[in-house]
């Protein structure tokens, strides 16, 4: 006797919409329907935090450089991050999740998964469930968010970035292969525009191509990427929402236009490294070690670490460190690069160490 499939997930993924410039538009009036960048200055090394839509119509993105943003959108207004007003608001919205369920994965204070599969006020779908919560954040917060609903976390992310902003849409499992096939493969997550291009090189623009590739040839040009890229392409996404798991890593990377050699890739490194401390601060953790992620041309990846004696105090240290990791990663000087990254890891709260108290 063979036992009966498993009933779908009922995942939501919400996504608050340009969250640190829309509670900064909320609380000031004078800013709404004005180009916000939320940014430490539109000098070299900053980096934009968040862009309200007005300033995105420019082109301004998060993680941009802000000298790249500034020429964007020279009358934008700037306004320093206010990380503890953020949290605050944060708070608030995942309160509102948790009348739903307490299976609530942060992945930043301005977006999160929720397995509503059991769902404790009773609304009948998980369609139901998503209107309500954006219906709560709308009535209470004075914020928007968009929402993706779908059987698993791989396609309620897409979802949820499908009618941004202030949208909802849903996947249904029955519907999930169908809608997969004519997606472009920049659509799915991990997907860079140099990865694309790769793919492109291969016969493989969208999701429907991939399902027909070969998953070892794909591991040669993308180690383990490439079978997990033919797994996505089907829909298939098997991890569990996994509610208050701290990261074990904080990072930022970027595939970059062209393949940059060693050289040109300091301002890239200073740029990753304020946006690792920045994500750090935002969720108040103090690392030890600094990792420096590369990949080259020929799409190896290669990672170094250190730890020093102290943790860096400052983004600028976390820069300087990951420029010492370049220099003593062993490739030859030719080698060009088209990502990098900068992680930080080593928590001291992992330790118990109550320093991260402290200097809080």
């Amino acid at each position: 006797m063979t036992s009966a499939p498993a009933a779908p997930r009922k995942i939501v993924h919400v996504d608050m919409d340009a969250f640190y410039a829309s509670v900064e538009q909320r609380d000031r009036p004078e800013l709404r329907g004005r180009p916000v960048v939320v940014a430490w200055s539109p000098e070299p090394r900053s980096v934009v935090c968040a862009a309200s839509y007005e300033a995105r119509r420019f082109g301004v993105r998060s993680a941009m450089p802000a000298t790249r943003a500034a020429r964007l959108c020279p009358d934008a207004v700037w306004l320093r991050p206010d990380f503890p007003r953020y949290k605050a608001v944060s708070r608030e919205v995942h309160a509102i999740f948790r009348r739903h369920t307490d299976l609530v994965e942060p992945l930043s204070l301005d977006e999160a998964y929720l397995d509503v599969t059991v769902e404790r006020t009773g609304l009948p779908s998980a369609t139901a469930t998503a209107q309500a919560i954006r219906a709560a954040i709308r009535a209470e917060l004075g914020l928007t968010a968009s929402a993706g609903v779908a059987p698993n976390k791989l396609l309620a992310k897409i979802a949820s970035d499908w009618r941004k902003p202030d949208g909802l849409f849903v996947i249904r499992p029955r519907e999930a292969e169908a809608f997969l096939a004519p997606l472009p493969v920049g659509r799915l997550p991990g997907v860079g525009r140099a990865t694309e291009r790769l793919l492109a090189e291969l016969g493989l623009v969208t999701a429907g191509d991939l399902r027909q590739a070969d998953p070892r040839r794909l591991e040669r040009r993308l180690g383990r990427f490439g079978p997990r890229l033919v797994e996505y392409a089907w829909g298939r996404d098997e991890r569990p929402v996994q509610p208050d798991r701290p990261a074990r890593s904080l990072s930022a990377e970027s595939t970059f236009p062209e393949d940059l050699a060693a050289a040109a890739l300091g301002p890239e490194l200073a740029r990753l490294a304020a946006l690792a401390w920045a994500r750090a601060e935002r969720h108040r953790r103090i690392a030890r070690t600094v990792t420096l992620k590369l990949r080259t041309a020929a799409f190896r990846t290669h990672t170094r670490s250190q730890t020093p004696e102290r943790p860096p105090a400052a983004a600028a240290e976390v820069a300087a460190l990951a420029v010492r990791l370049l220099a003593t990663s062993g490739l030859p000087p030719e080698t060009r690069f088209r990502l990098a990254g900068v992680a930080l890891s080593g928590f001291a709260d992992e330790a118990g160490d109550d320093r991260q108290r402290r200097l809080f």
